[in-house]
This record gives structure tokens, C-alpha cells and sequence, in this order.
């Protein structure tokens, strides 16, 4: 088998995928519309790709998915596994109950079945009080009874020490052995109810993902591809194997945006920018630190806090089919966007709304290589007074955008990327330079192709218990083991990140340090 690799990245808008060979050169590249039930889309556009680079099937030796499959599924409440949620954490902890800010239908998807027994560590790792586990029994029946179908466990700083959450899984797995069990400390950082959150929605979707993984394996399969490895991007820029996504599908709900910005790394070779990745529907913003997405603390998935890892984003409703009103003299663009109508609705291919796009089109910033679209068309029906206003409050809303994810007011370097990129000019006032890369339109697919194996740790420490060097060491080697679990080479592992954050507002000159480590993906 060849090593030729495949890029899928699931937008709004359009499905993207790209054929790589070994160093990263783009050997072909497709555009598919994205389907309401994810993988068709997915699999029209594998097709499509194999069809226009004719290649060995044979010579594909991996396939990368940046998917929205667990996304939707929180989302729409849909296919979500009834969770048994198990706080250790009385007496300390009980003020708040597990899911108590949570829509309601939400909380009602994943089956409202909770209880907190007493149990956990403080920030030093000593224990609070003992684990409380006949407690803990008794609640895994009850919670069986009514029809649980997975658990998910959150202890008073079990990132610092873990031992209750690990007899927790213990005790469970004796009374319901083919019920998955999630980790609290595997899942978020420090943050009792956002950790306890994303462990939650960890458990319920892991059904979803493995009736996911189970349905696109099928479908490369039919396509000749069943012998190419399955990996999925991560929400940090990195990807992971099939086997370890099915345990965390958590961790794979925002990957697409990361994705873009990673892939804008991978086409420009540029470690540190602003990247912006305009769709159909929204222009999202981040940042590029040392060659990842710079990270957010929290991200809010549906409605509820989580701090797994994410990447820090400012996303505004304005994209390719964003529409363009005028009232009173007043010009608006977006959030309202006709999406992937565009080519039916867009006033440059015969329709009768006015898009975003068409105003590039009219001003003559931007060409599309498409028969059907005709520019002329949209300079003879929009006003040249609308087409100016339009554009200047589009170059607004980015410049504004970019400037939000500024760390400093220097003007930086930014890269446009995604299907709608080639409709902003070529000078931005808050950039040094304005850089649109060859295949800036598959960045999304070229990020998941492209992606290193990754795995990053979190914990909190205490030097009054423990030295700074001894500390790193500690987590360092945690974040090595996790990217050998998720499918890396060990002998290709490096440490690319290590933040360190002091904790003023606990004792004992506490810390809390952070590592990612990454690597190649490890041979069959």
C-alpha cells in the first residue's frame, strides 16, 4: 500500500476533500454539498475525488474525517445515550446539582438521571473524605433500572488525583460490564461543573460515533477503500484513531474549524497568523500559535459550559451566500444566508437575492470559474452606491473580527482561506499583509489530511508538594502516553506546548500546567 492520504473536512455549506501524497503536495481536490445526514455527503465527495485524481485505490493508506456527526447529534438531541451521572464530591459540592443549567430538553435527552456521593481530592491531591461506595452502588442499580445506557464520572479534582474516579469505573464495570464508563480527568481541565459537562455529552454520543465509524467504514468499502485507516480530526488541530475518537467523540466536535486553520499552517508555512475561513454562511477567525489553533478556556457547546479543548474563535454571520438588504439607506450583510442556494439564488447566476458574493462579483474583486455565473449580470442590477456601501461594511465586519483575536494592536499577518476567501481584497488595514494561498479552498480538508497525532494534558500542582521540573515531567510524560493512545509513533513524539498558570486564588503556590504533545501516526 502507497502512501497516499485523504483529507474530508464537513462545512455548513460544502463537504471538501483532498488527495495528498507523502509530502503533503495536493494531488487533486473536490467540493461536494454538505447532506442533512453528514456521511452521504461524505461519501459523494470520496467518490467524486477518486473519479477526478484516478489513483490506485490500493495506494491509500489513510483517511482523515473532520466531521459534524457529534456537533449535530447535540444539537438536534438526536441518537444521545441516557447517561448515569455520578458526581464525587459530598458534602462539599452538593450546593449545585450535576446538569442544573442545562436546557431542559437536553437534559431530558440524555436521560436526567444524577447523584452525588461523597468522595474527592483537594487541589494538593489529598483526600477530602473517603469514596463513598456503597453509596455509589446503589446508584448504579437505580440508575440501570431506569435504563442507563453509558455513565459518566466527575470527582473534586480528579485531575489532580484521579483514585476515586478509577475505583468509581471499578465498581461499575463489576455491576454493568458492557456499559462504557467516562473519566472526568480524561475529558476537560480544571473547572468542577464545565469538566463535569463535557464528560456528560462525552457519554451520551458515543453511541452516535460508533454507529458513525461503523457507517463510513462501510462506505470506503464500497469505494475500494476498506484496507485505508480511519482517523478523525481534533478539536486542538490534531487527529486521532478510530479506536480512541470511539471512547472521546468529545473531542471531535468542533474539529472543522480547526481544521482550516491548521491547513492554513500546512499551505503557507507560516506559524504564527490570523487566519480567517470564510463559508457560505460565516467568516470564523482564529489564530495560529506555533502552527495550532490558539486554544479558548471554555467553549459552548448547545447551550451548555465545557472547557474541553477548543480552538479560540471569533465566528460573525458573514459569508459567500450571506444576504445583502437595504433599508432606508442602510446597507446590512448577512447574518441571513441563502448557503448552498447560492448558485440558484444568487443574483450573478439568474436569481434574485443579493448576496455577498454578487457584491464582489459587481465591485470586480472576485472571479468564479463557473459557466453559469455571470458578473455582468450583476453589475447591470445592483446599484453602484449598494455595491459600495456593501463591500465596505463586509471589509468592516472581518477587520473587526480580526481585530477582536488580536493579542496586540500591531497589524499581523492574516490568511484567508475557505470556498468564500476570494472575495476580500488584497490590503486590510488591521494586517501587515493579506495572504491567499494556492488551494486556500481545501485548507479544512488539507488541516484533517495533514493532521499530526495529538495528545495534550492538563493539571494542577502544588510546588509546595512537588518541584516545577518533577511537575512538567509529570504531565509531559501523561501527554506522550496519551498521543501513543490515540495512535502515534513513540518514537516520533515531541513536545510542542508546555503553558504554565499560576493559581493565586488557591494555597500552596499552586500551578496549572499544560502539555501537547504530538506525533507521527504509527505503521500498521
Amino acid at each position: 500500500m502507497g502512501g497516499l492520504r485523504i483529507g474530508v473536512d464537513v462545512g455548513s455549506t460544502h463537504t471538501d476533500s483532498v488527495l495528498i501524497d507523502e509530502r503533503d503536495n495536493v494531488i487533486a481536490a473536490v467540493k461536494a454539498r454538505t447532506t442533512k445526514d453528514v456521511t452521504t455527503g461524505i461519501m459523494n465527495s470520496l467518490r467524486q475525488l477518486l473519479e477526478k485524481s484516478e489513483v490506485n485505490t490500493a495506494d491509500i493508506s489513510a483517511v482523515m474525517f473532520g466531521t459534524t456527526h457529534i456537533l449535530n447529534a447535540i444539537v438536534q438531541r438526536k441518537g444521545l445515550m441516557r447517561v448515569g451521572v455520578i458526581r464525587i464530591g459530598a458534602p462539599a459540592t452538593t450546593a449545585i446539582e450535576p446538569m442544573l443549567d442545562w436546557p431542559k430538553d437536553l437534559r431530558d435527552a440524555v436521560g436526567g438521571l444524577k447523584t452525588i456521593v461523597q468522595g474527592g481530592h483537594e487541589y494538593t491531591g489529598e483526600e477530602i473524605a473517603p469514596l463513598d461506595e456503597e453509596g455509589l452502588r446503589k446508584a448504579v442499580t437505580a440508575f440501570l433500572e431506569k435504563g442507563a445506557e453509558a455513565f459518566a464520572v466527575t470527582s473534586v479534582f480528579s485531575i489532580v488525583n484521579p483514585d476515586h474516579e478509577l475505583r468509581a469505573k471499578e465498581i461499575i464495570r463489576e455491576i454493568a460490564p458492557d456499559k462504557p464508563v467516562v473519566l472526568s480527568h480524561e475529558i476537560g481541565s480544571m473547572g468542577l461543573l464545565e469538566r463535569e459537562n463535557a464528560t456528560i455529552l462525552n457519554a451520551a454520543t458515543i453511541g452516535v460515533m460508533k454507529r458513525t465509524v461503523e457507517s463510513l467504514r462501510e462506505g470506503l468499502e464500497k469505494l475500494g477503500l476498506g484496507e485505508a485507516r480511519m482517523f478523525f480530526a481534533q478539536n486542538d488541530g490534531t487527529t486521532a484513531s478510530t479506536d480512541y475518537i470511539e471512547k472521546f467523540p468529545i473531542f471531535t466536535v468542533v474539529a472543522p474549524i480547526s481544521n482550516s486553520i491548521r491547513g492554513a499552517y500546512v499551505l503557507t508555512g507560516i506559524k504564527d497568523a490570523i487566519v480567517a475561513d470564510t463559508g457560505g454562511t460565516t467568516t470564523n477567525v482564529g489564530v495560529l500559535n506555533n502552527g495550532y489553533p490558539r486554544e479558548a478556556l471554555e467553549i459552548e457547546i448547545s447551550g451548555v459550559r465545557t472547557n474541553i479543548r477548543s480552538p479560540d474563535i471569533v465566528a460573525i454571520g458573514l459569508g459567500g451566500g450571506s444576504v445583502v438588504k437595504v433599508e432606508n439607506g442602510t446597507v446590512t450583510v448577512g447574518p441571513v444566508s441563502v448557503g448552498y442556494r447560492l448558485i440558484e439564488e444568487g443574483v450573478a447566476w439568474g436569481g434574485n437575492t443579493v448576496t455577498a458574493t454578487d457584491i464582489a462579483l459587481a465591485k470586480g474583486v472576485m472571479r468564479i470559474d463557473d459557466p453559469r455565473c455571470d458578473p455582468e449580470r450583476a453589475r447591470k442590477l445592483i446599484p453602484p452606491e449598494v455595491v459600495e456601501k456593501a463591500y465596505a461594511v463586509m471589509v468592516s465586519m472581518l477587520e473587526e473580527a480580526i481585530d477582536k483575536v488580536k493579542t496586540s494592536p500591531e497589524p499581523a499577518t492574516v490568511i484567508l482561506v475557505g470556498g468564500g476567501s476570494l472575495m476580500w481584497p488584497k490590503k486590510l488595514s488591521v494586517a501587515k499583509e493579506v495572504i491567499r494561498p494556492e488551494h486556500a479552498q481545501s485548507a479544512n480538508a488539507l488541516g484533517a489530511a495533514t493532521a499530526l497525532i495529538g495528545g495534550t494534558v492538563e493539571k494542577a500542582f502544588s510546588y509546595d508538594h512537588i518541584t516545577r521540573a518533577e511537575a512538567i515531567k509529570v504531565a509531559s510524560e501523561e501527554a506522550k502516553a496519551k498521543a501513543i493512545a490515540a495512535g502515534a509513533d513513540p518514537s516520533t513524539i515531541e513536545i510542542v506546548e508546555v503553558e504554565e498558570i499560576a493559581l493565586p486564588y488557591l494555597p500552596g503556590n499552586a500551578v496549572k500546567i499544560r502539555v501537547k504533545a504530538v506525533g507521527k501516526m504509527k505503521s500498521k
